[in-house]
């Protein structure tokens, strides 16, 4: 495996690579982040105190996964991705490089965000104090590179994000959304069916 860590257990038993962060501790009263077994942690990754992660989790390089976040089991967290924290991530979930979540997220199972994906929860950002929500991507959906969802918006199960769309209302259950900003439309043969991850 290179350059990568494996890890079992409880986070407080692990022995990785100098190069990574495994429990910081942002708060005097934080507990140290649970990570279950069989996980691949690469240089330069952050975990916070206060995260429990399934089994088979997986990091590439420089991923950063901030407090009270909840993940499910064999989970990717590409290089250079974000998870703010404050945040439920399913299982079988593939996060490619650089993909930013936000805090206040919900993430079901089996869903793919491609390079770059950008979801957000501030709707005014600086102009208005408002409570931060950040969208649900419900089971088997799949988000294109570059694509951006915008806060409190709900992708239904098994709906197709295109790449470079911007999502700005809620995407009905099994529809393809594709533009800036995204229109709805029914979702090809092609795009049928449950990711597989």
């Amino acid at each position: 495996m290179g350059n990568s860590t494996r890890k079992t257990k409880s986070a407080t038993e692990w022995k990785g690579d100098a190069r990574t962060t495994v429990g910081y501790e942002y708060d005097g009263d934080s507990s140290p982040p649970v990570i279950g077994d069989d996980a691949t942690i690469r240089p330069g990754t952050i975990i916070y105190d206060d995260v429990v992660i399934g089994d088979g989790f997986s990091t590439g390089h420089d991923a950063l996964v901030r407090e009270l976040t909840e993940i499910g089991d064999d989970v990717l967290v590409g290089t250079k991705t974000v998870i703010d924290g404050r945040s439920t991530i399913g299982s079988h979930v593939s996060l490619q490089t650089g993909v930013y979540i936000p805090s206040h997220t919900q993430i079901g199972d089996s869903v793919f965000c491609g390079p770059h994906t950008v979801l957000t929860n501030d709707p005014y950002p600086v102009r208005q104090d408002v409570d931060l929500k950040g969208p649900t991507l419900e089971d088997h959906v799949s988000v294109g590179a570059n694509a951006t969802v915008l806060p409190d918006v709900t992708i239904g199960r098994g709906s197709f994000i295109a790449a470079g769309a911007v999502v700005t209302e809620d995407v009905p259950e099994e529809t393809l959304a594709i533009g800036a900003p995204a229109q709805c439309s029914q979702l090809p043969d092609r795009l049928q069916g449950e990711n597989e991850i």
